[in-house]
């Protein structure tokens, strides 16, 4: 009998709380904005609302700024109204659960030396949907503070940076948590995305090409996945910078050239997986500083100055599976100290030979050249590349290893390329 009561008073609580969550819904209304309605702007709209109701912003143009939505609300943009801020600051900001913002183009952000004014900024905020804007003439695009559980969603963020003092980011993450930033396309701001102190996030299937500085750039973020991107054209590249337990996994760096440029930059990464990634014609493929635990595993790295330069204090490290090709230097080390391993890698300059059709070359490889340290140590004469000299003098250090780590050696090679 006991067991029964306690069915039904479950089952009673249960019918009461579908009761009242229907009564609830069926007092969520939608307002409609635009220039003949009662509603002209979308702060009146905001400010008549209550939690959960639908604005939904007809087709013109809204010059309006300092949006502050302090309630669960959606707002729907139909066929993109245009928010104008006017270049008089934020646009809007979000500081209530439960938000979406959907289909606005916003232009015309501030710009500030002392504040970081977005087309859209999300604070102390959880299970919200930024998707399908277009924001432009920008400082800042989309900021996430302090925010968790939500996401940023198929947007358009198209800056006009020249210089990095007097730009913002594309999409950035400060203390946030469990965020998925996907199918974003973001170019000519300073970073396209940048993360700080943001665990448990997802970037996915982004486009950050032509941005100032970095195409992704993130620190003190731990447990973050970084998937299917392209990051291209950027001025430095993307950095990566002390955090644990990162995957980069099947994303594209490609064309990250300049003096300072590198597909990827990783300082201070640990215990990490960079798997299926493409580096192709970047200056550096992977520049590394501080990484230990780290597994490089089926990336290809296609006619860049370096694929690899490692720049010490990196340990315990295994490159298998990779395919380097045509690049200027496969690998370059600036110490006689190896505790990485490499193995099973297909060398496009490999030249040994596989007697027994193992797939497996039976000579060993040795993928850092004696110039690669030279370089290193005196950059002005790269003008030697292809010289017969070079040849003579990586040949010498092939056959007895003087300045380049003795152990460093790749002892499976690859007859045939990687899938």
């Amino acid at each position: 009998m006991k067991y029964k009561r306690n069915a039904f008073r479950k089952l009673t609580i249960l019918f009461i709380g579908l009761f009242f969550l229907n009564q609830f819904s069926s007092f969520a209304k939608t307002i409609i904005v635009c220039e003949t309605c009662e509603n002209k702007s979308i702060k009146e709209a905001v400010q008549f609302s209550e939690a959960n109701d639908t604005i939904l912003v007809k087709k013109g143009t809204y010059h309006e700024y300092n949006i502050i939505i302090d309630k669960p609300l959606t707002i729907i943009g139909e066929n993109y109204p245009v928010i104008d801020g006017d270049l008089n600051g934020e646009i809007i900001t979000i500081i209530s659960d439960n938000v979406t913002v959907d289909g606005l183009f916003i232009i015309n952000v501030g710009t500030s030396y002392t504040e970081d004014y977005a087309a859209v900024r999300v604070r102390r905020s959880k299970n919200f949907l930024i998707q399908n804007l277009v924001l432009e003439k920008l400082f800042f695009g989309i900021y996430l503070e302090k925010s968790k559980d939500g996401r940023v969603y198929h947007n358009k963020i198209i800056g006009d940076a020249k210089e990095e003092y007097n730009s913002g980011n594309g999409i950035q993450l400060w203390y946030c948590k469990n965020v998925e930033i996907e199918h974003n396309f973001v170019e000519h701001v300073r970073d396209g995305i940048y993360l700080e102190f943001s665990d448990f996030c997802t970037i996915k299937n982004n486009v950050s090409t032509f941005n100032v500085r970095y195409g992704l750039h993130f620190m003190f973020s731990n447990d973050d996945s970084y998937e299917d991107n392209i990051f291209e054209k950027n001025g430095a590249g993307v950095a990566v910078m002390f955090s644990k337990r990162i995957k980069m996994l099947n994303n594209s760096f490609r064309e990250n050239w300049g003096s300072a440029s590198y597909g990827l930059l990783l300082k201070e990464i640990n215990d990490a997986e960079i798997s299926g990634n493409t580096f192709e014609e970047n200056t550096i493929g992977i520049n590394i500083e501080g990484s230990n635990r780290v597994l490089y595993e089926k990336n290809n790295f296609i006619r860049n100055g370096w694929a690899i330069k490692v720049r010490g204090a990196c340990y315990t490290n295994t490159f298998t599976k990779n395919n380097f090709l045509y690049n200027s230097f496969d690998v370059a080390y600036n110490s006689k100290v190896n505790d990485n391993v490499f193995d099973k890698n297909y060398w496009s300059n490999y030249t040994g030979y596989d007697l027994n059709k193992d797939g497996i070359g039976d000579v060993p490889y040795r993928p850092v050249k004696l110039f690669s340290y030279i370089v290193n140590e005196t950059p002005e004469t790269i003008v030697l590349l292809r010289s017969l000299f070079i040849d003579l003098i990586d040949f010498s250090e092939k056959v007895s290893p003087i300045f380049t780590p003795d152990n460093l050696v790749d002892k499976n090679p690859l007859i045939r390329k990687m899938p």
